[in-house]
């Protein structure tokens, strides 16, 4: 059995559940942590931009500030997520072990399998599948992350129900995804200037949540505690609940100041 921390910081801001993840990624590549699996919310509702995504072209600012919303640019790459009714998670783990080999593909393949065995015993019958290069050509669509698959995620009836992004920092990995529980594609469309009146819109049929499809509404926490479970299975990990330590807090505290909550990060491009 291998020792993990298990950690769920409950609500937070965008700018500080994305400055949590970086912190705790700089502390297990140091060699100050152990492994992390953790679980966050977000206060406000919160739409997480690519790295290289144009806040011009990708995002109506004035309809995330009429939404209440909050928005924040991700340190990694990929489209648009919107985060609200959701499971969201993020893996931090060394690359130099048997677990999860160290490629990319080979760390996103793991983590989905587990993804996936966690949705079969909802009875949600979620596909692995290898999914499509991130660029696409169908420009009304290209900043929605649920719009299409990418490496190693799953779908369900031609769905897209779990999105997944990752960055490595020395020898560690972060990978951070989102299991939406919920949608609202009205909304989504609204903030991510997508025209419901052009034919590319019905590429939101694309999208997917697990209510659409479980016969009982399911519950944020459930499904955290069943993934945790799944998790620990499949990987052979003991969890040692866990929550940030003052130095993670404070490291935290001071990249959202920086980076996360700052203009010149999430407005650059």
């Amino acid at each position: 059995m291998h020792n993990w921390r298990l950690i769920n910081s409950g609500f937070q801001t965008g700018a500080m559940n994305m400055a949590l993840d970086e912190a705790l990624l700089h502390a297990v590549a140091n060699g100050d942590s152990l492994p992390v699996l953790r679980f966050y919310r977000w206060l406000p509702a919160t739409v997480t931009l690519g790295y290289a995504q144009s806040v011009v072209t990708d995002l109506d600012r004035e309809a995330c500030l009429q939404a209440g919303l909050d928005v924040v640019r991700r340190s990694t790459g990929g489209r648009a997520v919107l985060h609200d009714h959701e499971v969201t998670y993020s893996v931090i783990a060394p690359l130099n072990t048997s677990v999860f080999g160290r490629s990319v593909l080979d760390c996103y393949r793991v983590i989905s399998e587990i993804l996936q065995k966690t949705l079969a015993q909802l009875g949600l019958p979620a596909e692995l599948v290898p999914g499509k290069s991130r660029g696409g050509h169908l420009n009304a669509m290209k900043a929605v992350c649920f719009s299409a698959p990418s490496q190693y995620e799953l779908v369900i009836d031609g769905r897209k129900v779990a999105g997944s992004a990752q960055k490595r920092f020395g020898q560690t990995f972060l990978q951070h995804g989102s299991i939406p529980i919920e949608m609202d594609l009205e909304l989504l469309g609204r903030v991510l200037k997508i025209d419901f009146a052009d034919s590319t819109a019905n590429l939101l049929n694309t999208v997917g949540w697990l209510n659409q499809w479980s016969t009982e509404p399911l519950v944020i926490t459930d499904v955290e505690t069943l993934l945790a479970r799944v998790f620990s299975e499949q990987l052979h990990i003991e969890w040692l609940p866990s929550e940030p330590t003052s130095a993670e807090w404070q490291e935290a505290m001071s990249i959202s100041a920086e980076k996360f909550a700052h203009p010149g990060w999430n407005l650059k491009r």
